[in-house]
């Protein structure tokens, strides 16, 4: 065995969902990585080389060895976040989204035109993120560019693999005057201003990116929109934006141009095979056979759909129809900073939907008999699923994927996640790691094969 051959090598057993009907247990398998992090190779225990090529870890001190009772998972991937509403997460949920937005959110994220102010605020907020196991993040900033920068120089700092996006907004119908845009061209220029600002911050092979974001059509001209649309295919990069999330927006959209979310974004260049829209709550057949064209993926955010859309996603149509979706936590129209929550309030939204809400009705005709989400299915969304909505390398374990992992330990004090060897097998301690597993849980944060919380 050379020792140019490896850079680390970690050993345990794994869970990973390789396809969302599958669960792969990685019993006792030594990962080997490169000096980037990539997963070179995984060996199982009886392969010939293993010995070897462990006791060469070992001399070099860079064998990192699972302790007993503890389980590697990929690093979750949380596709909606609003970083400066980070100050607020957990409060401010009592107005619909139009009265939400003007009355509590803008005017916070205003604030972050002051960097100081944001710089201690995103220090504090991706170094939780990432202790509550989000090792990717993909965050709508704020209008300006420096708290964005600011918002960069944290995820680099701290090590959490991250896209960000300037939100562009210039709508004075609906942006206040003292947070927007001055003009569809301002936030063009400030757009692009931004991605090469953050390009060169991140450097080659950067572990943040940015991304093209306008907020929502209804706070952008239709000039805004086609134009970020052409920079996102000159510049290259990913985009997010708001999609059918609520009835008001819905209708805005309905009244002001006669068209669908996706059918306007469509039209003006947004969708592409690295669109991110989050909700989609209202989205139609003919919008999911749009979204499926372009290859565009849905962030799905049960919590604050409960507050916002007052209608439960088609989560179930949607991916047997083949749309890409993954889970955001939405912060802060969700409530936690868990990705694990947010899986489960996922399966628990779709068990609803499943089987109907009105007791006054025959559990026959209920609900539409559809199929709920398992485990398994939600493990996926929270991973596997994400990495495929950003084409992105990630949230598997395979040879060619960054090693971006979760040491989950159990029976740790003061954590949920309970393991009786001889009563749980792995594949249902799987299942009680999905359902309870919790910060306290999480004993270990990889990405990119360096240890970034321990």
């Amino acid at each position: 065995m050379k020792t140019q051959d490896f850079a680390r090598v970690v050993t345990g057993t794994a869970f990973h969902t390789p396809a969302r009907d599958r669960l792969e247990v990685l019993e006792d398998h030594a990962f080997v990585l490169d000096t980037s992090g990539t997963i070179t190779r995984l060996l199982p225990p009886d392969h010939p080389e293993r010995p070897a090529l462990i006791e060469a870890a070992r001399q070099r001190g860079v064998l990192s060895e699972l302790p007993e009772g503890s389980v590697l998972i990929p690093g979750l991937i949380d596709l909606h976040i609003h970083a400066p509403q980070w100050p607020q997460l957990g409060k401010a949920l009592d107005a619909p989204l139009e009265a939400w937005l003007q009355k509590y959110t803008f005017p916070m994220e205003a604030r972050f035109a002051d960097t100081a102010f944001a710089a201690e605020v995103y220090d504090e907020m991706v170094a939780t993120l990432l202790a509550h196991g989000t090792t990717t993040a993909v965050y709508f900033g704020s209008v300006e560019v420096a708290p964005n920068l600011v918002l960069a120089e944290a995820c680099l700092r701290h090590g959490q693999r991250a896209l960000i996006g300037k939100v562009a907004m210039d709508d004075p119908d609906n942006c206040p005057p003292y947070y927007r845009d001055a003009s569809a061209e301002e936030g063009l220029a400030e757009t692009r201003r931004f991605v090469t600002e953050l390009r060169a911050l991140a450097g080659d092979d950067p572990l943040v990116l940015p991304v093209i974001t306008p907020r929502f059509i209804p706070s952008c001209s239709d000039e805004l929109l086609a134009g970020l649309g052409a920079m996102a295919r000159e510049l290259d990069c990913h985009v997010q934006t708001h999609c059918s999330e609520s009835d008001w927006e819905v209708g805005h959209v309905a009244a002001r141009l006669g068209q669908t979310d996706c059918e306007a974004l469509s039209g003006h260049g947004l969708l592409t095979d690295r669109t991110v829209l989050a909700h989609s709550n209202f989205v139609t057949g003919g919008d999911m056979e749009i979204i499926c064209a372009h290859g565009s993926a849905v962030a799905h955010c049960p919590m604050s759909n409960a507050y916002f859309a007052n209608a439960v996603f088609p989560l179930r149509a949607a991916i047997e129809r083949g749309v890409k979706v993954g889970l955001g936590t939405d912060i802060s129209g969700g409530f936690s900073p868990s990705l694990f929550d947010a899986a489960r309030h996922a399966l628990m939204a779709s068990r609803h939907a499943a089987s109907g809400t009105d007791p006054a009705l025959p559990p026959e005709t209920r609900g539409p008999g559809t199929r709920p989400l398992g485990t398994v299915e939600t493990f996926w969304l929270a991973t596997a699923s994400g990495g495929e909505a950003l084409r992105l390398p990630i949230g598997q374990f395979r040879e060619g994927y960054r090693f971006d992992a979760l040491a989950i330990a159990t029976n740790a004090p003061g954590s949920s996640l309970r393991y009786y060897p001889a009563l749980d097998p792995l594949e249902e301690l799987f299942e009680k790691l999905v359902l309870t597993a919790d910060r306290g849980a999480i004993a270990e944060v990889w990405v990119d094969g360096k240890r970034r919380l321990d």
